[in-house]
């Protein structure tokens, strides 16, 4: 069975308070070399039957997973 792995970002035009955050601790545990860490979200899905899987899931980044506005997407599909 075919899975899509998806990943989504904040635009990088956008402020991520949650990777500053996780930056900020990172750098109170001593590690001062990392810099400009980004929160996202990964999403795994098992698509049954065939088609167009591609467009398939792009069409659910669009509707659902992701929000376009403020959100970039891209996928892989695993055959």
């Amino acid at each position: 069975m075919p899975k899509a792995n998806v990943y989504v970002t904040l635009k990088p035009s956008l402020l991520d308070a949650q990777g500053k955050v996780v930056q900020g601790a990172l750098e109170k545990l001593g590690y001062t070399n990392v810099s400009n860490v980004r929160i996202g979200k990964y999403i795994q899905l098992e698509i049954q039957g065939d088609g167009n899987l591609e467009q398939q899931v792009d069409e659910m980044c669009r509707k659902l997973l992701a929000n376009p506005v403020i959100e970039d997407y891209r996928f892989e599909i695993e055959k």
